[in-house]
């Protein structure tokens, strides 16, 4: 009986540090594999100078140009920025980071989840924590999100805005202000293909997000027809904000002002048409006889 007691004992401590002997090993890796790659960035210091001629660089290819930028109205003003495949680009091309967005705990309905970015040469550090609620709005209504590949999507999306704000903020500004300069000068000079043949292609991106030809026209103050390569720069940065999640169209674009008038009723209609039949050439008075006979013809008389 007493042995009994003491092996049962025994197999719950054995039980209980044994995850604890897993998670210790975990933290041990962890801990070596950051040493390794502080390590290695204060053996090898970026050159600041080919860092930036390599955002430089990229920045000249048309696609990444492209999505460089986001805009979005704000207290009667236009806000423009780095989008977050700009961010991206110019970490990637830093160098000597480490950056990312990682689920630190889900619970039924919510995650919590953070967004770092950690320049290794410098050690300048930062995280933003933030919650994220398995719901998503279409329309008016709420829907409740329960598919583990729908709940990676979800904090994911939300995660990248704040990655974005956490790679700027160990970056520096001007780095991501020439960056802007130089995708901008890109496009200005992007002339392989027609105009009016790229204005039909961001036209249908824009029909995604039921944004039509008027809307674009009301939002830029000019026909479609005559659309500048600037309001093509500039409609991308909206797409860009569209698809990143930053901005709604609502935040864009007003409701198209043409819309069909109500088709009239039968009454109405019967109204207009017998308004119709009575009107005469000035000069002319119809005079009907009191008596409402079937036969009794109209006599009209000159004034």
């Amino acid at each position: 009986m007493t042995n009994n007691l003491a092996n049962e004992f025994a197999m719950q401590q054995s039980e209980n540090i044994a995850p604890s002997v897993v998670a210790s090993s975990e933290s041990s890796k962890e801990m070596e594999r950051v040493k390794g790659q502080i390590f290695m960035a204060k053996q090898y210091p970026r050159n600041q100078f080919q860092a930036m001629n390599r955002i430089v660089d990229a920045m000249k290819r048309p696609t990444a140009a492209k999505q460089a930028a986001y805009s979005y109205p704000r207290g009667g003003m236009t806000i423009t920025g780095p989008s977050i495949r700009l961010a991206e680009i110019v970490a990637q091309n830093w160098g000597n980071m480490t950056y990312g967005v990682r689920e630190l705990e889900q619970t039924p309905g919510e995650s919590l989840a953070q967004a770092y970015a950690w320049d290794l040469e410098t050690n300048v550090f930062v995280e933003k924590t933030f919650k994220v609620s398995h719901t998503r709005k279409k329309g008016n209504s709420i829907n409740k999100v329960t598919d583990p590949r729908d709940i990676y999507e979800l904090v994911a999306n939300y995660g990248a805005r704040r990655l974005r704000a956490a790679i700027m903020e160990v970056i520096p500004a001007d780095i991501f202000e020439k960056a802007l300069e130089e995708a901008d000068k890109t496009l200005n000079n992007q002339n392989n293909e027609p105009l009016q043949d790229r204005l039909a292609k961001i036209l249908q991106l824009f029909e995604n997000f039921d944004v039509n030809q008027e809307m674009l026209e009301e939002r830029f103050g000019r026909k479609y027809d005559s659309f500048t390569e600037r309001n093509i720069i500039e409609m991308g940065n909206i797409y860009n904000s569209l698809k990143d999640g930053v901005g709604k169209v609502a935040d864009f674009f007003k409701e198209p002002s043409s819309k069909k008038q109500p088709e009239s009723n039968d009454l109405e209609k019967e109204f207009e048409s017998a308004s119709k039949k009575e009107e005469k050439p000035a000069g002319i008075k119809t005079v009907k006889s009191k008596v409402d006979e079937p036969d009794e013809t109209e006599q009209t008389e000159l004034l």
